[in-house]
């Protein structure tokens, strides 16, 4: 069956450049930065900045050359329809489908995170529930349409960016002592250990952790497929990743450190509830906590969007059961919706069931996903370019091609091979490498499944 890259009629272009602008603005923002960052802080020291702008400038980089693809040939899939035209239908069946483990897991995963902050505030509440009714109503808001999608990501968007800028500038004031009794030094940067006291290799094994944190900003080019106009809304998204990483990473962590002595960050507690406690903020935890909430929740409703339309691309190229493929009048794939939910509730589900085995075995397993996803972004836009060119379609260009993909290349392999030498990583590589290699299995039983029977085509159009 041929590639679907045009723009798919059944799917509705609901979403205004203000939805995707607000999406990729706001989607680097999560409990990533909220609380994560304490474990940089503390397995870095106060030059956890430096890890962070590293890692910033390689997600920028990928950016850029998944910009650069999109501009040029707009699709429904994004990377996933990249990564099949640059290596093959194998190549698009296993990004397509890791990426849906990878969301469908986060979603289950947020859901309980959700459940655990609002059991804080109604303790007799048990967090499963708390989780299944945070699904039950993300689902419901997906299902609806697109636009009701992107309109409620516009504003869990708008809260968060509020949020750290308010910080910056409370932070930022209190960092440069122009906020009453400051007692920020920049002395705090070199003492307490110094600036890098477990050594200048800790700045480059954070990066495995920061990444995690900034996924979600690649959303925007798959959901630029049902905007007003594609190509023009995924360059002005790709356009600003470097500087909103920059700012909302790099400065906050910056004022972070200086604020206060670094080693007062306690890991899994969030630093920034910590730096506002220190300033004197009254209520900064509650407020904090609340805004952390919103970031769950707009993961929760990102999560189920992508791994909806993944199946519904998936389907359509005959790599998921066709039935996923059907439609609503709405241009909803409601049945991808469905489908992907019910993971999730199966997640809240084991979560609750087997918290220590189970659970963390699909947490452990699905976070380095993110890192072979990025690979195949690299890998499809050195293989792709040349097309691009030829056909007259290189409106975006990568910069320093071949040289800059080819070292970003290089670093996300430096970093997997790190993980294979980290003794707290090696778990997490290793089970996502199983999960990598049950993919690839189930697509030689698809692929010798599809041999045994003529092929058929994709209906046309189908109710939900």
């Amino acid at each position: 069956m041929p590639i679907q890259t045009e723009h798919d009629p059944r799917l509705k272009r609901a979403l205004k450049t203000r939805h995707i602008s607000m999406l990729a603005l706001g989607g680097v923002i999560g409990a990533g930065l909220f609380v994560g960052s304490s474990a940089v802080i503390a397995s870095t020291g106060p030059g956890a900045f430096i890890t962070y702008a590293i890692t910033g400038i390689i997600v920028a980089l990928v950016m850029r050359m998944l910009g650069e693809m999109a501009a040029a040939h707009p699709a429904k899939g994004s990377f996933v329809d990249y990564a099949r035209m640059a290596f093959g239908r194998s190549a698009g069946y296993m990004t397509g489908w890791l990426y849906w483990y990878f969301w469908v897991i986060v979603v289950g995963f947020e859901a309980v995170v959700g459940g655990q902050i609002i059991n804080g505030w109604l303790p007799d509440l048990p967090v499963w529930v708390i989780a299944l009714g945070l699904m039950v109503g993300m689902t419901l808001l997906n299902l609806m349409s697109v636009h009701s999608f992107g309109e409620a990501e516009y504003w869990f968007a708008g809260i968060k960016v509020a949020a750290i800028i308010v910080f910056l500038i409370v932070a930022g004031a209190y960092a440069l002592h122009l906020w009453p009794n400051s007692t920020a030094s920049f002395g705090n940067l070199t003492e307490h250990g110094g600036f890098l006291p477990h050594g200048v290799s800790s700045l480059f094994t954070g990066v495995v952790v920061v990444i995690f944190s900034m996924t979600g900003v690649e959303v925007a080019t798959l959901a630029a497929a049902e905007s007003e106009d594609p190509s023009r809304n995924i360059r002005k998204a790709v356009n600003t990743v470097m500087l909103r990483i920059l700012v909302f990473f790099v400065l906050a962590t910056f004022f972070i450190v200086v604020a206060q002595p670094w080693t007062e960050i306690k890991a899994g507690k969030s630093p920034f509830v910590a730096t506002l406690e220190h300033i004197g903020i009254p209520g900064a935890g509650h407020m904090l906590t609340a805004v952390i909430l919103v970031a769950v929740l707009s993961v929760l409703n990102a999560g189920l969007y992508t791994s909806s339309r993944l199946l519904y691309v998936l389907a359509s190229n005959n790599e998921a059961p066709r039935w996923i493929a059907g439609v609503s009048s709405r241009g909803v794939p409601v049945r991808g919706v469905i489908a992907s939910t019910l993971v999730g509730y199966g997640c809240v589900v084991i979560a609750a069931l087997w918290p220590d085995t189970v659970f963390q075995f699909l947490i452990n397993s699905s976070g380095t996903v993110f890192l072979f996803v990025y690979l195949v972004i690299c890998l499809s836009q050195l293989k792709l370019r040349r097309r691009w060119v030829a056909e007259g379609n290189l409106k975006f260009a990568m910069w320093g091609h071949p040289w800059l993909p080819l070292l970003v290349t290089a670093s996300i392999i430096a970093v997997l091979v790190s993980m294979a030498f980290d003794p707290g990583m090696q778990i997490s590589l290793l089970q996502c490498l199983i999960a990598i290699a049950a993919i690839a299995a189930s697509y030689a039983l698809v692929r010798l499944s599809r041999s045994r029977q003529p092929d058929a085509t994709l209906p046309a159009r189908s109710a939900a």
